[in-house]
């Protein structure tokens, strides 16, 4: 007989990049879309970054975490997976709340691209101005 495994979730959106965080208390195990952390996440910075709300709390190394995280770049995917991490943590205990907002984890990243306007190589430069 299977048994039930409790797992606590957490959304994260960064950019155009959204992530799955499924946590639960464990080794340490860490997969991102079938792979390792290491595997996926190549700059040592975006490991970090990823990292970042185990650090704050000093639980590295207690949860088992299975993510998935699709659109956008490797940066943009790393927020998001931040941000899903840091919403996990929170089901797993409200308790960790006041230390992962004053961090800054649990606000959404709202900065996007510009889009680009009509008119206008890109969203803001113009043409070179002549004035004679």
């Amino acid at each position: 007989m299977k048994t039930k495994v409790n797992y606590f979730y957490g959304t994260g959106r960064r950019k155009t990049s959204v992530s799955r965080v499924f946590l639960k208390p464990g080794k340490g195990t860490i997969s991102v879309n079938g792979k390792k952390l290491d595997e996926y996440f190549e700059r040592p910075t975006a490991r970090q970054i990823v990292m970042q709300p185990l650090a704050t709390l000093g639980k590295e190394g207690q949860f088992d975490l299975y993510i998935t995280v699709a659109g956008g770049g490797k940066s943009g995917q790393a927020g998001a997976v931040r941000h899903g991490l840091a919403r996990a943590l929170e089901k797993f205990d409200a308790e960790f709340r006041p230390a992962l907002k004053q961090a800054g984890f649990m606000t959404r990243d709202s900065r996007m691209v510009e889009r680009k306007k009509y008119g206008k190589p890109k969203a803001r430069k113009s043409d070179q101005y002549s004035k004679r």
